[in-house]
């Protein structure tokens, strides 16, 4: 089946085609970020298959329906990104990677706790050049402390569990609530309550109307005082102004973020020798207690590589007219 892969970078092409050998689809790899100027670059293709900054939005897909595109394919569990009752209305199938490693995520995202409290970064810098003194790198034990869990999913639990082995107090937030976060320890509260509680706050939540902005200068007003957040799901969850502004009262104690709200033109490239003009991300890693990386919590040879395989087999799931175990919801 003739694919167009958009947002392609050298790993992608290399783990999406060894999941490729044995379907052998025609994949056409493509570096264009998906959008209205390049969508017709997938002229002549059945499917295409995106990314996560991808725009799939309803003006795109009518391009691709245009050109007889039937299937978008997203290398990702979320799909932000795509206008699904806009597909729907075009006659496009949806399908996503419903389940991968979510150990990736979850173990990154303790990973950034630790590093942002324990000054691991600017300790890392300073011995470089030398520089062995203990001045400013000081943190605080996870033991004993109070996490709290918004969205307490597969990745959520696994996050809570980790921590549990630190001898941390786990609150949990989400409408469907987990048995195996209770198993934890974990007890369900408020928004409220928990940023209120919580010495530690760690997202794992999907990026929906409900969730947009969940922390804001509201919230953040309302949090403990010095405590560090934690993003590894989506940047919208985050409102990155009041964050910075929360930062620099000191209401917010620190911040670790792999996502960002405008994260589509700078991430999965290479702008070490251009000006980059989103100030309001430049302003943030000028924070010493600020950590940000470009999403990469999922990138580990496990996830990726289920990821791919996923993707393929959706694909040709379609192509044989069989029903799609990874079909996204209509709306």
């Amino acid at each position: 089946m003739k694919t167009a892969v958009f947002s392609t970078r050298r790993y992608d092409k290399t783990m999406l085609a060894r999941a490729n050998a044995a379907a052998g689809h025609e994949l056409r790899f493509l570096e264009d970020r998906l959008t209205a100027a390049s969508a017709p670059l997938a002229a002549g293709c059945e499917a295409v298959c995106v990314f996560v900054n991808d725009s799939v939005d309803a003006e795109v897909l009518a391009i691709l329906a245009q050109q007889g595109v039937r299937l978008v394919a997203t290398r990702s569990t979320g799909y932000n990104q795509i206008d699904a009752a806009a597909a729907e209305r075009l006659g496009i199938a949806v399908v996503r990677v419903t389940d991968y490693s979510p150990y990736s995520v979850a173990e990154f995202a303790v990973g950034l706790l630790l590093a942002v409290n324990r000054k691991i970064a600017r300790a890392s810098w300073r011995t470089r050049e030398g520089n062995f003194d203990l001045e400013g790198l000081m943190g605080f034990d996870l033991h004993g402390k109070t996490v709290g869990v918004i969205g307490t999913g597969k990745i959520g639990t696994i996050f809570a569990r980790i921590l549990s082995g630190f001898g941390c107090t786990l609150l949990g937030h989400d409408r469907y609530p987990s048995a195996a976060f209770e198993a934890l320890g974990g007890r369900y509260v408020s928004v409220d309550e928990l940023l209120a509680s919580s010495d530690v706050v760690s997202l794992h939540c999907p990026l929906t109307e409900e969730t947009r902005h969940i922390v804001n200068a509201a919230s953040l007003a309302r949090a403990k005082r010095g405590s560090i957040l934690v993003n590894t799901s989506r940047g919208g969850l985050v409102d990155t102004e009041a964050a910075t502004e929360a930062l620099k009262t000191g209401q917010l104690g620190g911040l670790a973020i792999d996502v960002y709200e405008q994260e589509a033109n700078l991430f999965f490239q290479d702008l070490s020798s251009t000006i980059i003009c989103d100030d309001v991300i430049q302003r943030l890693v000028s924070f010493p207690n600020v950590i940000v990386t470009g999403h990469q919590a999922f990138f580990t040879e496990e996830a990726i590589g289920q990821i791919m395989q996923t993707t393929i087999d959706s694909i040709s799931a379609f192509e044989r007219g069989e029903a799609l175990v990874n079909r996204i919801p209509k709306s």
